[in-house]
């Protein structure tokens, strides 16, 4: 989860004055999040032979080096700027090493590895599957876990991605709305139109049950 705005705003306007460890803060606690975005984004070909913490690393190198100038004309919030850094490096990154190879890792069908394993995504699978039942055994978690991923992994890049930055980074919808360049309306719209199609893949013989009007 990206730190809360009210957490931020304090070290953004000590780094603006120029107080050192202010920025030193402002990196440290953005690099959780950042690298399981990037952990969440990288082909998994390429992570087995990158590790995230690397690119993390560089991300933050160049959000220190390019700070100042952030700060001078803030036209998106503090998280969502770290989070175009990071996709350019992760796009630099794949052409790198797909310069190395003869396949292309970009062109790759998408796969989703373990993508939502953390509470949110069971609950997510839990209120899909079955909003009355929160899944009580390890085995029944784990089906539900490969469940979600697979079906995850059959949406379209749209629906996919929507639901990552809602339930993986946990994003607001005002925030997805600002990453994906939507008003607000049309940003809960595609979450919703996602979370449909998901929970019809997840339950495909629920759309033929008269009582579901959902």
């Amino acid at each position: 989860m990206w730190p809360e705005q009210l957490q931020i705003d304090p070290l953004l306007e000590k780094a603006r004055q120029g107080d050192a460890e202010a920025v030193n803060r402002l990196l440290t606690v953005h690099r959780e999040p950042l690298r399981r975005l990037i952990g969440l984004r990288l082909d998994p070909a390429l992570a087995a032979r990158l590790d995230a913490s690397d690119i993390v690393q560089d991300v933050l190198l160049e959000a220190h080096r390019r700070l100042q100038d952030y700060l001078k004309n803030p036209a998106m919030p503090f998280c969502l700027w770290l989070r175009h850094l990071a996709k350019d490096h992760i796009i630099d990154a794949h052409r790198r090493h797909r310069q190395a190879q003869r396949r292309s890792l970009d062109r790759e069908q998408p796969i989703v590895p373990a993508i939502l394993a953390d509470h949110s995504s069971y609950e997510l699978a839990g209120q899909l599957i079955d909003p009355e039942r929160t899944p009580a055994s390890e085995a029944i978690r784990r089906e539900l876990q490969r469940r979600l991923d697979a079906a995850i992994a059959d949406l379209d890049e749209d629906d996919r991605e929507i639901i990552l930055l809602r339930h993986r980074e946990q994003l607001s919808n005002q925030e997805v709305a600002r990453e994906l360049d939507l008003s607000e309306a049309a940003a809960s719209m595609r979450y919703l139109r996602a979370v449909r199609r998901l929970r019809a893949a997840l339950l495909p013989g629920e759309k033929n049950d008269p009582s579901h009007t959902n």
